[in-house]
């Protein structure tokens, strides 16, 4: 059987945007590999690339010439965001370069900046390759032809299977346990740091009875929830809006579509992914308000101090998040509230980290996703003067995730002996009477069944929070220990 593995850097999106190329492998007969079983040595490796920082290109680099070296006989297919937009620099990893497809040395690795690209090749490969195996030579050339083939009709301006924004809808998510919704892409913003923008495009949006559709539609498979996610959700816009409700913040936008959703709908539950803190207003609070939004908000805050949020190009003040995470709190039982920080940004002076470490500090947050400012090619502050080393910057970093550690242990340490409901993850962990499980509050729980009996993932667990997990770490690491209740 022909198979395929999958590594995502990233967020959210890139995340639901794989799951859709894997279900799109899948439906078409290919064995889906775990990125961690690469001895099993896949056909094909697909790499989805981040290009947020400097460490993003690079770690995706690292991957890249890893799968080409570990996995001699497999086509290695680079897409995503850095895709996009360093193009040549990343063809340049492949020893065999931009050989012609019949040569003798014909390519191993693709770079296909447009990953709706890829939805169709798994059919286009099941029309053309005879039997269950290729050899790396045959494989190649046929991605070649079928990425090629598709390139002419995009430029022609012909209608693909799988083209736009919001062609990612995978019937089964092989990586999560929960469901995932593209709602909006691009940005609109200009932040003088980002170039996401240059690579997802200006902002757009999702119908919203096409939303409904997919929601309502995840609702039936049984999904306990669903993230919505985008590049900028805060930005979702939406023209003849079909909310005949008459709900607090049934807006054009964001707010209006949250109401839309939960008036047509359910039980399935609501988390969101990031959102700009200058968006969120009383009206907008009403709405979160709603039993079925989950109690987790990650805030894009940056900075605390007034001068590097303006150098920045953020609309928005420190004084604004104060009064943004007052409002979150003000409409659920202690959320948990995280935040984006960016250190070492040009200009930025000790005081005004202080002023970023103390709005950390008041605000409370849950955690604090936190890291050095990296210069980015194309954007306005690529040209500012550097004026904070890179030892400073990550100086700065250490101080703010040891106030995330503290600030996360004290959040759970307050939901000692209350009572969640958790959603039991895919993953290690799930043996000898205990399972995985995310809260509806984003804790991670590792769970005690009553009985010994391991639940399925997927299944939603009424457990009550006992202790801290202390000395749990790595990427299964918990928050807190907990036992499930009958």
């Amino acid at each position: 059987m022909l198979s395929v593995s999958i590594y995502t850097l990233g967020c959210k999106l890139n995340q639901l945007e794989s799951e859709a190329l894997a279900d799109s492998f899948i439906r078409r007969g290919f064995s889906l590999l775990p990125w961690e079983d690469m001895q099993a040595q896949p056909n094909i490796v697909i790499i989805n690339t981040c290009t947020v920082t400097s460490r993003s290109d690079q770690k995706a680099r690292r991957v890249i010439r890893k799968s080409l070296l570990e996995n001699p006989g497999c086509c290695v297919i680079v897409t995503g965001c850095y895709a996009k937009l360093d193009r040549e620099k990343i063809a340049a990893l492949d020893g065999a370069g931009e050989s012609p497809p019949g040569s003798p040395n014909c390519r191993r690795l693709f770079v296909i900046g447009d990953k709706s690209r890829l939805l169709d090749l798994p059919a286009f490969l099941r029309g053309e390759i005879d039997g269950e195996s290729s050899d790396a030579h045959n494989l190649a050339s046929l991605i070649a032809a079928c990425l090629e083939k598709e390139a002419v009709a995009h430029d022609a301006g012909d209608a693909l299977e799988n083209a736009g924004a919001f062609c990612y809808k995978p019937e089964q998510f092989s990586f999560h346990t929960r469901g995932f919704l593209k709602i909006q892409d691009g940005c609109d913003n200009h932040c003088t740091y980002c170039r996401i923008r240059f690579a997802r495009g200006p902002s757009v949006s999702m119908p919203a009875d096409l939303v409904l559709a997919e929601l309502q539609a995840l609702e039936d498979k049984g999904y306990w929830e669903a993230v919505l996610t985008g590049v900028n959700i805060s930005q979702y816009s939406q023209r003849n809006f079909p909310c005949h409700e008459a709900s607090p913040g049934a807006s054009q936008g964001l707010g209006g579509l949250l109401s839309y959703l939960l008036n047509n709908t359910r039980s399935i539950g609501l988390r969101l992914s990031s959102l700009e803190p200058e968006f969120i207003d009383r009206d907008f609070a009403a709405v979160l308000a709603h039993p079925r939004i989950r109690p987790h908000f990650h805030l894009s805050v940056q900075s605390g101090s007034a001068p590097v949020l303006r150098k920045m190009g953020r609309a928005y003040t420190g004084e604004t998040v104060g009064r943004c995470v007052s409002l979150l709190r003000s409409v659920k039982r202690n959320p948990f509230i995280a935040c984006d920080i960016i250190t070492g940004f040009p200009g930025e002076t000790e005081s005004d980290f202080e002023e970023t470490f103390a709005l950390c500090r008041d605000a409370g947050f849950a955690w604090i996703h936190a890291f050095p400012y990296s210069k980015r090619p194309g954007t306005a502050a690529a040209a500012f003067p550097q004026t904070v080393t890179e030892r400073e910057a990550a100086a700065r970093v250490e101080k703010l995730i040891a106030l995330a550690v503290k600030a996360r242990q004290d959040y759970a340490s307050a939901w000692i002996g209350a009572e969640v409901e958790a959603l039991v993850e895919k993953g290690d962990g799930n043996t000898g009477g205990y399972c995985r499980g995310l809260s509806e509050n984003y804790l991670r729980l590792l769970i005690q069944y009553p009985d010994g009996h391991v639940p399925e993932a997927g299944t939603v667990l009424r457990c009550k929070i006992t202790e801290l997990a202390v000395g749990e770490q790595g990427n299964n690491s918990a928050d807190a220990l907990a036992l499930g209740l009958k």
